[in-house]
């Protein structure tokens, strides 16, 4: 499948969980954007959000899509009576909110994408990033909370609702009596692994936790069994890890991802015959080209497809 694009100028939404990134412009090279807490009163940030958008369209011109990108889970169906509605969020004042719609309240004449956060930063890697041309790969985030989205045959990764990968099942490492940091599962990917996680096991952020620390060699090690999983489950054909985590802290991201690479293969032993994981997995398990960026970059993109014809 190939996926369509144009250049217009348009916004972009990233709404996630910690804070919400606003942008405008037709690539990340001329993107201006904006950033605030995302908090707990959902109309006073949409309000924040499209008054911003809507102050760049008096400055800088027409816009001629928009993309929202959300955290979620969120309803990606648009048949459904509750399409861009964020659902089952822990997020606390943020569950059952229309984001969608409060957005389209705003600029009702303007085509407009919607989709996950994650699924949005995979589009703008596929763009622009590390994904650039792929058609089958994952993108993951691991922050505030781990998700994963990305292309399979060329086509955003939906189905029933969307992939939940942060939320799969893991085998414990010996020893780990960590409870986890899931309202939901406890002790999921993102109950082990996300910021909130290594907080609450450590009493530390991920970004000051010391780089000898053994939080680093858990986290990187349930990384690997949950994306043993996803290539066992998806083939991708790459797989690039963003979110703050990611980045390692005072171990730096270099030497974390290294780490996660290094488990992936342990953990694979060699099943899968593919050069991309025996001899080249540096270029398999990678950190996005475009960085914090990605996310935002992404709701450009999906504004773009909106704006071709691509999305509803």
């Amino acid at each position: 499948m190939t996926r369509k694009k144009r250049n217009g100028f348009v916004g972009g939404i990233e709404a996630g969980g910690t804070k919400f990134i606003c942008g405008t412009g037709t690539c990340p090279d001329d993107l201006e954007q904006t950033e605030f807490p995302t908090g707990s009163r959902p109309d006073q940030v949409l309000a924040q959000a499209t008054d911003w958008l809507a102050e760049q369209q008096e400055r800088r011109g027409c816009l001629q899509g928009i993309g929202v990108g959300s955290f979620g889970p969120v309803d990606l169906h648009p048949d459904s009576p509750t399409y861009g509605f964020i659902t089952s969020t822990p997020k606390s004042g943020w569950r059952h909110v229309d984001i969608l719609g409060s957005v389209r309240q705003r600029f009702p004449a303007i085509p407009i994408g919607f989709d996950t956060d994650v699924n949005t930063a995979a589009l703008g890697e596929y763009y622009w990033g590390n994904a650039n041309g792929l058609d089958d790969f994952v993108y993951i985030t691991i922050g505030t909370g781990i998700g994963a989205g990305g292309l399979s045959g060329g086509h955003l990764l939906h189905g029933l609702v969307h992939p939940e990968m942060g939320h799969m099942m893991l085998p414990r490492t010996s020893g780990d009596t960590f409870e986890g940091s899931c309202p939901y599962h406890g002790a999921c990917w993102e109950g082990l692994c996300s910021g909130p996680a290594i907080l609450k096991r450590t009493g530390i952020p991920s970004e000051r936790l010391p780089e000898h620390h053994d939080a680093w060699e858990t986290c990187a090690q349930y990384t690997a069994n949950a994306l043993t999983n996803i290539i066992y489950v998806l083939s991708p054909l790459r797989i690039v890890i963003g979110g703050s985590v990611r980045k390692g802290g005072p171990l730096g991201e270099d030497r974390f991802v290294r780490m996660i690479r290094e488990r992936t293969r342990i953990v694979l032993r060699d099943y899968i015959a593919s050069p991309l994981l025996r001899e080249n997995i540096d270029n398999y398990i990678v950190p996005p080209v475009l960085g914090d960026r990605a996310g935002i970059a992404g709701a450009m993109a999906l504004a773009q497809e909106a704006l071709a014809g691509q999305l509803p």
